[in-house]
């Protein structure tokens, strides 16, 4: 957006909360309360009915950049608009391609679990990778050779369990946890995996007997379905009581310590990256953890692996999208939300609060790959860039042959 119409857009929006009737019209006649959608030479007022909360949250889409052209889709869909399901154990609810519809290649699930809270015994055809956003919780897994595998998990920590990997996720004391998920499929749906309890209520029970080598009138006593899925359950003992006798444990970890590694810095942020390089078990998930200081850009970029999946765990941004043949749009991000930058489309993501942005990248990928605008004009021959963009010496001087990644560095 042009520094004048932003400056516009931020001393309205810094007014904050809703008018009254009374007060709107004063304030549109005014002229100055308000974000109205015109910027110097374009637009007008718009005295009609509208939600002033979700235009003061979208400001560039109010306002749009003047550098935005064509038709991209919406990229953009909060968490908060989402269907809650509501559980004894928790709640859960999900962003999937019917929700966000240019989402094809992943989705994701932010899911609470009160203290206690089980997420039932269950596989799903996606894989499932993790990131902890509160709380602490145990997850359970089995390999296909009847290895076991149990690990407790703080804020920062990930886990990832590979398609048809069977498992579970207890939220502990005090408080239980919330957690992000996402899978490697955009039609993923939490309403359709495959449940412990749902497949014992399908199979005669002359099949469990001879199955487990027992009378078969030991069972047909299964929970109904709609009394699991997230219930509550004693809080388990400590790690170490959990070992299975008999059983041997799994020689695959399948969580990862994201906080604990050694982040790129710069003078504007931070950036953790967790790929099967060092997490060997993600295979098909590479994943960034990116922190932006106020005023920080992620710089302008692209992926040529695959889609992003981003979502936002803290502050504010926006995200400026290029798709090539002249179209490029402009989105608003804050807490809880999701953004989804299609494969290779050149994208920046720039703090507009006084907080930290702190955001999550995601790929169906087993490798975490980026360009850099900068370092390709950089590592450029100089006479080729200029004949393209016919730039300021001082442009060409400042080119970074290293990624940043954050800026100003």
């Amino acid at each position: 957006m042009d520094s004048i119409s932003r400056r516009h857009m931020l001393a309205a929006t810094a007014t904050g909360g809703l008018l009254t009737s009374v007060g709107l019209a004063h304030a549109q006649t005014a002229g100055s309360s308000i974000p109205q959608p015109q910027r110097p030479g374009h637009g007008g007022t718009d005295p009609g009915p509208r939600n002033l909360m979700r235009d003061r949250q979208n400001p560039d889409l109010l306002v749009p950049p003047s550098s935005d052209r064509g038709t991209l889709p919406n990229l953009r869909f909060s968490f908060s608009d989402a269907h809650v399901r509501l559980e004894p154990g928790g709640w859960t609810r999900q962003v999937t391609q019917r929700e966000l519809g240019i989402a094809k290649s992943m989705a994701g699930v932010n899911m609470r679990l009160n203290a206690g809270g089980v997420r039932e015994l269950h596989w799903h055809k996606a894989s499932e990778w993790a990131y902890m956003l509160y709380g602490t919780a145990r997850v359970t897994a089995v390999d296909s050779e009847g290895r076991y595998f149990v690990d407790d998990v703080g804020v920062g920590d990930l886990w990832f369990f590979p398609g048809g990997t069977p498992h579970s996720i207890q939220g502990l004391g005090p408080d239980g946890c919330e957690f992000l998920l996402v899978f490697d499929d955009g039609d993923f749906d939490e309403d359709n995996t495959f449940l412990l309890n749902d497949w014992f209520k399908h199979i005669p029970t002359d099949v469990l007997g001879k199955n487990f080598g027992v009378p078969a009138s030991l069972f047909g006593h299964t929970p109904d379905e709609s009394e699991r899925y997230i219930f509550l359950a004693p809080l388990p003992g400590p790690l170490g009581s959990e070992a299975i006798s008999g059983a041997k444990a799994s020689e695959t970890s399948y969580t990862w310590r994201m906080m604990e590694q050694v982040p790129i810095k710069t003078k504007s942020g931070t950036v953790r990256i967790t790929d099967s390089r060092l997490f060997p078990i993600s295979t098909t998930t590479a994943a960034a953890l990116v922190e932006v200081e106020p005023g920080g850009l992620r710089e302008v970029h692209w992926h040529p692996n695959g889609d992003e999946w981003l979502y936002v765990i803290e502050g504010q941004a926006r995200m400026g999208v290029f798709a090539g043949q002249g179209q490029a749009r402009t989105f608003d991000l804050q807490a809880g939300d999701v953004g989804y930058v299609p494969v290779a489309m050149g994208h920046y993501l720039e703090n507009t609060g006084s907080t930290k942005f702190r955001f999550l990248e995601t790929f169906k990928s087993d490798r975490f790959i980026d360009f850099s605008l900068d370092t390709w004009m950089a590592a450029t021959p100089p006479g080729l860039v200029q004949a393209h963009l016919k730039l300021d010496p001082k442009v060409m001087s400042a080119l970074r042959t290293n990624k940043a990644l954050v800026v100003p560095e």
